[in-house]
């Protein structure tokens, strides 16, 4: 499976941009298609970006509920599946803008030394690693934190970043790297 654009297609099913126009004229079945098509890659942005799977999840349905509305002026020049990143996008920064994270600095532990892979002790040592990396991301500025979750999350190409983001390849670039070396000091402990 194609982690950018969900499960892969029916072979009755359209491509999205016959399934837009389709949307855009009312169809709601070829909407649907759409939405199951795009949920999951959406939702793992989204929640990458909020932190919370439940505030996800509302980012997503109103980035959705938007496309619905606003699929007559969708113009076909981004693939479709870039333009609900990017009201995506747009929906979790107004979110995030709104409250502060919701992962508390303190919240992560040392690194259990546990080796049992399979242990309640290495699943909690993960658990804070996770929630670590959630609360060093929070930290990052907003277009680092987007760029690095677009890139190493969801495997966009350096062009498509750039265009998501309305800037230049060498800006996401740039970026890119500032997030990484912050994200490597930060998660230095669970190395």
């Amino acid at each position: 499976m194609n982690v950018r654009t969900g499960p892969a297609p029916q072979e009755s099913d359209p491509p999205d941009g016959v399934l837009a126009v389709r949307a855009a004229e009312g169809d709601e079945d070829a909407f649907a298609v759409l939405v199951r098509r795009h949920s999951r890659p959406l939702l793992t942005l989204a929640y990458y970006m909020l932190g919370n799977a439940q505030d996800a999840e509302d980012a997503v349905q109103d980035a959705f509920v938007s496309a619905w509305r606003r699929l007559p002026e969708y113009q076909h020049r981004a693939e479709f599946h870039t333009w609900m990143y990017r009201i995506t996008v747009n929906r979790c920064l107004t979110m995030r803008r709104r409250r502060r994270p919701t992962f508390p600095l303190d919240a992560a532990s040392e690194p259990a030394p546990d080796n049992d892979w399979n242990s309640p002790a290495r699943a909690a040592e993960q658990d804070a690693a996770a929630a670590a990396l959630a609360c060093a991301l929070g930290e990052l500025e907003a277009g680092q934190r987007l760029c690095w979750i677009l890139r190493e999350l969801q495997g966009l190409p350096y062009e498509e970043i750039a265009h998501l983001t309305h800037s230049s390849e060498p800006t996401v670039r740039g970026r890119l790297f500032r997030a990484r070396q912050l994200l490597k000091e930060a998660m230095a402990p669970w190395r």
